[in-house]
């Protein structure tokens, strides 16, 4: 006897995944970079919201609830006054949205740098309040003991190298890292750093090439690029970005889709719509019955 499954579409977490339906481990996702080299590159875009994360989730291997919200969502002039609230409330969205990847949530600045103490009592939170499966902070060899406190006490940890944003007022802007000797060694450092502290995982963003590709071979865990390299083990990019939502992007995104202009043209014919009273039609409203 046969049995069909159906993903239920409700956001609810109360409803059960389907049986046949498995979300993605951090193991899992570790494991993808066997004998040094993933074979098939992991797949990761940042999701803030449900029906972002409906979308996104049969498509990728992980969603990052990336701090970038500050601006995305917020018109936050950086990710610098994000708070731990709004992390720990569209993690807890993002995860009621997707039932296949691996969901991982930024921790904010402020909340980590402290102490290890500090970095678990935050990270603890936004387990407990999210679901999501890890968390991610910025830093190299500053954070590794701090990694190594969080992995050992049952956290799982993605780490941030290269570019930092939180650090964009110490860096001076955003601009490409590693155009000398000095920031190439850091940068190597640090990634070695965070993979013996356990890390599971590591992002590059906005390092030269070939300083990301010699990361991606010198370190056992995945290195995810953005604004690095195709030779990284996956890729990721802020979702808004990606789909052409904002008029300015950095260099290194691609437009894969141009849905301002879609928007645009669809709230065009709306507001023409009301104007003009085109609609509603019949089709659209209620009408009495016999």
């Amino acid at each position: 006897m046969s049995t069909t499954y159906t993903l239920d579409t409700s956001t609810s977490r109360a409803n059960p995944t389907p049986a046949p339906m498995k979300r993605l481990t951090v193991p899992a996702i570790q494991r993808r970079k066997a004998d040094g080299v993933t074979a098939e590159p992991l797949v990761m875009l940042t999701a803030y919201t449900v029906r972002m994360a409906q979308l996104l989730d049969p498509h990728c291997d992980l969603l990052l609830v990336g701090d970038s919200l500050g601006q995305v969502i917020y018109g936050l002039p950086s990710t610098v006054p994000v708070s731990l609230d709004m992390m720990c409330a569209h993690g807890a969205a993002v995860v009621r949205g997707s039932y296949h990847s691996v969901v991982v949530v930024d921790m904010p600045f402020g909340s980590y740098e402290a102490s290890p103490e500090k970095a678990f009592e935050s990270a603890a939170r936004i387990l407990k309040e999210t679901g999501c499966a890890a968390v991610k902070l910025e830093g190299g060899q500053a954070m590794a003991p701090t990694i190594r406190f969080l992995t050992e006490r049952g956290i799982p940890v993605m780490a941030h190298v290269g570019l930092t944003p939180q650090a964009v007022n110490a860096l001076g802007g955003y601009g490409a890292r590693g155009r000398n000797d000095a920031e190439k060694d850091k940068i190597l450092a640090d990634a070695h750093a965070v993979a013996d502290a356990g890390a599971f995982a590591v992002v590059a963003e906005g390092v030269l090439e070939p300083i990301a590709i010699a990361m991606t071979q010198a370190v056992a865990i995945p290195v995810i690029g953005i604004g690095a390299s195709a030779q990284c083990d996956g890729q990721v990019l802020v979702t808004e970005d990606m789909l052409g939502l904002f008029d300015r992007v950095p260099r290194f995104v691609k437009r894969f889709a141009d849905m301002a202009s879609f928007v645009d043209a669809a709230v065009q014919d709306y507001a023409a719509g009301v104007r003009d009273r085109s609609f509603p039609t019949a089709d659209q409203t209620y009408q009495p019955k016999g």
